[in-house]
C-alpha cells in the first residue's frame, strides 16, 4: 500500500463526531471530488476506507443516502447523486442558493472552529488529494476543477499557518506543498498523527544518509568548511537573539533565521530551495554573511 493510500485509511478510521465536523468534511470532499453541481454529485475513489466511510458521512452530515453505490465489478468506487431534492438540501445546508452553482465558493462561515477546518482538509484531501512516497521526495496537492475554490483555500491555510503553492494543470487547481514541514503539519491538521510521524521518522532517515553521504563524496577539508561556515552563523544568529536586534532586520533576514536555525544540517543550495520562492545559492549566502557581519559589530 502506498504512503498516500496510508494516510487515507488512516484519515478513514476517525470517528465522525458530530455534524458540523460531518458536514465540513462532507463539504472538502464535495468541493474536490469528480463532480458537484446542481444536477449530479459524482465522487470516484481508489480508497477503500473512503468508499466505506462516503455512504456514513452522507447519512451522518444530511440524512442523506446515494442513488448509485459502487459496482462489484468496477475497478474503481463510484458513488452519484442524481435526485434534484437531495442535492439541493446539500446546497442549502452549505448556505448556497441551490438554483445556482454552489462550487464557486468556499463558506468561511461552516468552517469558524478548528475541529472544522481540519475536517475540511480531511474531506478535501480524501476525496482531491494525493502524497508522495517521503523517501522518493515530499509533495502533497489537493485538486480541484474550481479555481475560487482552490484559492479560497489557499487564503483558509495562510490563516491555518501553511503556506501553500498554487499551480494550474490540465484545467485543474492544484494546491500543493513540498516542504516536508508544511506537510507534516497538515497531516496533524487533519488528523493523521501516525502518518506524520512516519513523515517525520523518513525525513531524520534522509538526513542522516545524505550526511554520511556528503562526507563520503566531498572532500573532507570542503565539508568541514561547511560545516563551520554553518556553525558560525548559528552562533551570529544567537548572539543576535542575545542582543535584542532580531526584530528590527528586514523581513529577508528574518527568513534567512528562521530557515537557517530550521534546518542547520542543509548545504547554502539545499537550504536556498526551503524559501518561498527559492532564492539563488549566492543570494543566501549574501544574507548569511551580513547576519555574521550584523553579529560582529
Amino acid at each position: 500500500m502506498s504512503f498516500s493510500s496510508e494516510a487515507k485509511e488512516e484519515l478513514c478510521g476517525r470517528a465522525l463526531e458530530n455534524t458540523c465536523c460531518s458536514r465540513a468534511e462532507a463539504y472538502g470532499a464535495l468541493l474536490f471530488c469528480n463532480t458537484f453541481t446542481p444536477r449530479e454529485v459524482r465522487i470516484i475513489t481508489e480508497s477503500a476506507g473512503f468508499a466505506r466511510r462516503l455512504p456514513i458521512l452522507l447519512e451522518r452530515a444530511f440524512g442523506l443516502a446515494f442513488d448509485r453505490l459502487p459496482c462489484p465489478e468496477e475497478q474503481k468506487y463510484i458513488f452519484q447523486l442524481t435526485e434534484a431534492g437531495k442535492i439541493a438540501s446539500i446546497i442549502d445546508a452549505f448556505g448556497f442558493d441551490s438554483r445556482q452553482s454552489p462550487v464557486l465558493h468556499i463558506n468561511f462561515g461552516l468552517l469558524e472552529e478548528d475541529c472544522c477546518r481540519g475536517a475540511f482538509l480531511r474531506g478535501a484531501f480524501l476525496s482531491g488529494g494525493s502524497i508522495t512516497e517521503p523517501a522518493k521526495g515530499y509533495h502533497l496537492e489537493l485538486v480541484t476543477s474550481h479555481a475560487q475554490a482552490s484559492r479560497e483555500l489557499q487564503a483558509l491555510l495562510t490563516d491555518m499557518g501553511c503556506r501553500a503553492k498554487h499551480t494550474e494543470r490540465g484545467g485543474a487547481q492544484v494546491t500543493y506543498f513540498k516542504s516536508s514541514g508544511q506537510i507534516r503539519d497538515l497531516l496533524h491538521l487533519m488528523g493523521a498523527d501516525r502518518s506524520a510521524q512516519a513523515l517525520t521518522a523518513t525525513r531524520a532517515q534522509k538526513a542522516l544518509r545524505n550526511g554520511v553521504n556528503r562526507r563520503v563524496n566531498c572532500e573532507s577539508a570542503n565539508l568541514d568548511k561547511a560545516v563551520d561556515a554553518a556553525q558560525e552563523q548559528l552562533q551570529a544568529i544567537r548572539k543576535l537573539y542575545a542582543l535584542g536586534r532580531v526584530e528590527d532586520l528586514p523581513p529577508a533576514l528574518k527568513e534567512t533565521i528562521v530557515l537557517r536555525e530550521t534546518y542547520p544540517e542543509l548545504t547554502l543550495r539545499e537550504l536556498a530551495e526551503e524559501f518561498d520562492p527559492p532564492i539563488t545559492k549566492s543570494g543566501l549566502s549574501h544574507r548569511l554573511r551580513k547576519l555574521v557581519e550584523l553579529s560582529r559589530r
